[in-house]
């Protein structure tokens, strides 16, 4: 017999349970893909917790509750966000256990207290230990040899078998576009996917790629002069209509051509300033094209309204409401503009020679869409792996060895505090095995085997070995020398954020929907509807 309170906890432990193993089976390199279709029936298929998460719609609200967690891990660090789920999850598994173990009707709500207080004893614990796991720091951010070793381990997550080749590109892309002062912005590496070749044949740019075709003859431009319009490239139309009486040829010729003559006159005002290539955020009209190709102008049409602003941003113009020719201030430079093909796609590049351009951008090839998007994926969280160690330096070994090491210190721990939340934090010990046994099993390897190995070695001292996830048996090495590191801060938010999540599901015992009460609806139509007819 359960109380009511105890109920509900469970209930919502379940719905945490069930949500954190639908992730699980997809940590690490070896993790297995999953096929989702969001409510508008697009595909997916990933490993990428963050992406499945995003797309499935998570009705319960105690499960809400880890997802929300995770969300905040992506927005924090960017990658980690299975980390989140799977750590929570088994906390609150773990939870479960403690309450059925010890638990009578009338101290429900004490032993619960209980577990909340050793927890949050145990992270505080956690955190603490965590700088002394530090293994290595970031030496130069500057040099992508040197970067591209680092970013190996959150790449090789979602791309196993082409993390180096992509772990290189994207240290290229990130280093390229690294600013003095060392604040780095995400949106500032660009993805541009085309269909056709394989992975292989992906490369970086120092510039921008549109799939777009030029609008007139002009097809390359060197030492390229932009002017950019946010307006259509066309003649101004009025405000009001008017209405014109023609009464012979003459005046119908003389009418269209004062037409020609002031689009004549703004095409080549543009062209005199110097500017040989015009951008525009609208439709083109016949009559400017004609004299845009006149004075061999480029004629480039971006829709996308982000496209024209990171446009701007990336060759230094400003974006203009109205076709007044551009003064050299307004103007963008770029060393080329030229229309390419990639396959059987048309591109416009806006190439920069030199290295130190404001944006990159990175020319994904792939057999198909959700291949791509899958690269695509794993290059943002190479990208925002990247952001993190310019924030702090400091990496720790990864493939379970710090969630061992973390495990084995607490559990010491929690052998040392009097009182009965002893007990919840050698539970929070135990949630970190889950890390290498995902692993593990994932791997196909007996996780029990695993665990044993890894504390033995780490009772040793050894405090970076980990999970070796290439050995067809229960191996274990060092994965310092090996090059698996995790991010400090992606650890530190991890097990801060899971922790929480894991708390605030269990304070909760109740859950109440503001949803208007059952019943049949009252008939509408009669006012009086009730009312005897023979009155």
């Amino acid at each position: 017999h359960y109380s009511g309170l105890e109920e509900a906890v469970y209930r919502n432990i379940q719905a945490c349970k069930e949500l954190a193993q639908t992730t699980r089976t997809a940590y690490g390199p070896n993790g297995m893909n999953k096929m989702v279709i969001n409510h508008l029936e697009k595909l997916f298929v990933t490993n990428d917790a963050a992406t499945i998460l995003r797309e499935l719609e998570v009705q319960h609200p105690a499960a809400k509750m880890l997802v929300m967690a995770s969300h905040m891990q992506e927005q924090e660090v960017g990658d980690g966000t299975n980390f989140v789920l799977v750590f929570a999850g088994v906390l609150l598994e773990l939870a479960e256990d403690l309450l059925r173990m010890g638990l009578s009707v009338s101290e429900a709500s004490y032993s619960l207290i209980t577990v909340i207080e050793g927890y949050e004893k145990a992270c505080k614990k956690a955190l603490e230990i965590l700088p002394d796991l530090v293994c290595c720091s970031a030496k130069n951010l500057r040099d992508a040899e040197e970067v591209a070793s680092l970013l190996h381990t959150s790449v090789m997550s979602k791309q196993y078998g082409n993390e180096r080749f992509l772990a290189k590109l994207i240290a290229q892309a990130c280093v390229s576009i690294l600013p003095d002062s060392g604040h780095f912005n995400v949106d500032n590496i660009r993805v541009c996917k085309i269909v056709g070749a394989g992975i292989s044949a992906s490369s970086v740019l120092h510039g921008m790629v549109f799939k777009k075709e030029t609008e007139g003859d002009v097809t390359s431009v060197k030492d390229a002069k932009i002017a950019v319009y946010s307006c259509p490239f066309d003649g101004m139309i009025t405000e009001t209509k008017g209405t014109v009486l023609i009464k012979n040829a003459e005046e119908l010729m003389n009418f269209s051509k004062g037409e020609e003559n002031l689009m004549d006159l703004q095409v080549k005002a543009i062209a005199d300033s110097g500017a040989n290539v015009v951008v525009t955020g609208g439709k083109v009209a016949d009559m400017a094209l004609h004299y845009a190709n006149k004075y061999n102008l480029m004629l480039v049409r971006l829709n996308s309204k982000w496209d024209l602003r990171r446009l701007c941003k990336t060759v230094g113009a400003t974006a203009l409401p109205r076709l007044t020719p551009p003064t050299l201030e307004e103007m963008g430079h770029c060393n080329s503009v030229y229309l390419s093909e990639v396959g059987d796609t048309q591109v416009v590049v806006f190439k920069h020679e030199k290295e130190d351009g404001a944006i990159s951008t990175i020319l994904i090839r792939g057999s198909t869409d959700n291949l791509m998007d899958d690269i695509e994926r794993a290059v943002d969280d190479g990208v925002n792996t990247f952001k993190v160690l310019t924030r702090d330096k400091r990496l720790v070994p990864g493939g379970g060895a710090t969630e061992i090491e973390l495990a084995k210190q607490i559990t010491s721990y929690g052998e040392t505090c009097p009182g009965l939340d002893q007990y919840a934090i050698k539970k929070f010990a135990e949630a970190f095995e889950a890390i290498p046994r995902a692993l593990a099993e994932n791997s196909g390897v007996k996780a029990n085997e695993v665990i044993s190995k890894l504390y033995a070695v780490h009772q040793e001292g050894k405090k970076n070995v980990g999970f070796d996830i290439e050995a067809e048996t229960a191996a274990v090495k060092d994965m310092l020398e090996a090059g698996v590191l995790d991010t400090y801060l992606g650890k530190f938010w991890g097990i801060k954020l899971a922790t929480n999540a894991a708390v605030t599901v269990l304070r909760v015992d109740q859950i109440i929907m503001a949803k208007p009460a059952g019943g049949p609806k009252p008939p509408s139509g009669k006012k009086d509807w009730d009312e005897d007819q023979n009155d």
